[in-house]
C-alpha cells in the first residue's frame, strides 16, 4: 500500500541520525508488570523504547472470565498473537456489523483503527501480545466504554437507551479497564438470526494452523493482507529458526519491523548505512525493532529452536534478500564490485534463502 495511506507518525527519534546506532532491543519481559483485578499488562511504546517510532506493543494476561472491557483505539490499528490459552473476542465495525469469536493459542486477530472490541479470558485464562501500527500509541488514544458512559448524565443515558435513569445508577463512574466475571458458556454452533449481522471479513486468522513456508534452517508462517484480508495496515509472521541457523541478510523496503521473542536466544545485527551497524543479544520476552529499509539478520544462538513473532506496519509484505540480489547479478560485476576473484561467486545460492510466497 502507498506511504500516503500509512498511519501518521511523529518525528523519527534523534538517535537514528547520530554517528552510532542505538540499541534495537527492549527487555519487555524484565519490566515491572501492571497488576489489575483479573489481569496484567506491560507495554513498549516510544516512551519506553524510543527507537520504535512506527510500532508499539503490549504483553497482556487475562484470568478466566476477566474482560478487557469494550474499547477502541483512535490512533492505531491492533494486531495480536495468542501465546497461550483461550479468549473470546467481540468486535463492532463502522457498518455496525458485529462478530463474536473464540481464539486459541496460535491465532491472530486484527482490528482496524476505530473498530470497537473486547477480549475475555476463557477456561484457563490467556496470554497474548498486542502490536499497534503507531509507536506513539498510548492509553490516551484508547477509549473505554465505562469511561465514556461514566461521564454521561443518567438522564442522557435514559434518553439514548429508552430506559429509566435509575437503571444506570450503579454503572461505574470511572474506567474499569479489566472487569472480573464468570467464564461465559460455549458459543452456540447455530447463532440466532439476530446475531448473524457478521462482517464480511473475519477479525480472526488461524496462523499456527497454516502450513509453514520452509527455508534452509527454519520456517515461517505469514499473515499479510493476502492471507488475512482485513489486515490492511499490518503483516504478522511466526518465524522459527533452528539451532545454529539464521534468517538471511535482508531488508523491508515498505515497513518497519517489530519483534517479540517467544522461545530461545538470538543475535540480531542491524545495518544503518554510513558504516553504522549494531548487534544486540535477545532472550525470551525481549522486543526487537528494525527501522524501515535497514538491513538486518537474525541468528539462533541457542541449543533449541528460536521462535519470534514478527510484525510489519504494512499489509503488503515486501522483503529484499541480499542472497537473491547477488544471485541475480553477473559474477563479473560482483567481482568488480568487491575487488575479488570471479570464481568466489560461482557456488553461492541461486536464489533467496527464504522466499515466502
Amino acid at each position: 500500500m502507498s506511504e500516503s495511506m500509512q498511519p501518521p507518525f511523529g518525528p523519527a527519534p534523534p538517535p537514528l541520525a547520530g554517528p552510532e546506532l542505538p540499541s534495537f532491543r527492549y527487555p519487555l519481559g524484565a519490566q515491572p508488570t501492571k497488576q489489575f483485578d483479573g489481569g496484567t499488562a506491560k507495554e513498549a511504546t516510544v516512551v519506553q523504547f524510543p527507537v520504535s517510532d512506527k510500532l508499539a506493543g503490549v504483553y497482556m494476561t487475562l484470568e478466566p472470565g476477566a474482560v478487557r472491557e469494550l474499547h477502541w483505539h483512535a490512533n492505531a490499528a491492533e494486531w495480536a498473537y495468542m501465546i497461550d490459552g483461550r479468549a473470546r473476542v467481540t468486535t463492532i465495525d463502522p457498518e455496525n456489523q458485529a462478530e463474536v469469536v473464540d481464539f486459541w493459542a496460535g491465532d491472530v486477530w486484527y482490528f482496524p483503527r476505530g473498530h470497537g472490541h473486547s477480549i475475555q479470558g476463557l477456561d484457563g485464562g490467556c496470554t497474548f501480545i498486542l502490536v499497534f501500527d503507531n509507536g506513539y500509541f498510548s492509553e490516551f488514544g484508547t477509549f473505554s466504554i465505562t469511561d465514556w458512559l461514566g461521564h454521561v448524565p443518567p438522564e442522557v443515558l435514559a434518553k439514548n437507551f429508552g430506559l429509566p435513569a435509575s437503571d444506570f445508577a450503579d454503572f461505574p463512574k470511572k474506567e474499569v479497564y479489566i472487569a472480573r466475571g464468570p467464564v461465559p458458556p460455549p458459543l452456540a454452533e447455530d447463532p440466532a438470526p439476530a446475531s448473524l449481522n457478521a462482517p464480511p471479513l473475519s477479525h480472526r486468522y488461524r496462523l499456527l494452523a497454516q502450513a509453514p513456508e520452509p527455508f534452509a534452517g527454519g520456517e515461517m508462517r505469514i499473515a499479510s493482507e493476502v492471507e488475512f484480508p482485513i489486515s490492511t495496515t499490518m503483516t504478522g509472521a511466526l518465524l522459527t529458526i533452528a539451532p545454529g541457523s539464521m534468517r538471511e541478510l535482508h531488508w523491508h523496503p515498505n515497513a518497519a519491523e517489530w519483534q517479540y521473542y517467544l522461545k530461545g536466544s538470538a543475535r540480531m545485527t542491524v545495518f544503518g548505512s554510513g558504516g553504522r551497524a549494531r548487534t544486540d543479544e535477545f532472550a525470551v520476552g525481549d522486543v526487537g525493532y528494525v527501522p524501515q529499509g535497514y538491513g538486518h539478520y537474525i541468528e539462533n544462538t541457542g541449543k533449541d529452536d528460536l521462535e519470534v513473532i514478527v510484525v510489519l506496519n504494512n499489509g503488503t509484505y515486501e522483503s529484499v534478500s541480499i542472497t537473491a540480489w547477488m544471485a541475480g547479478t553477473p559474477d563479473l560485476l560482483l567481482a568488480t564490485n568487491f575487488g575479488v576473484k570471479e570464481s568466489i561467486f560461482e557456488n553461492m545460492p541461486g536464489d533467496a534463502v527464504i522466499m515466502p510466497d
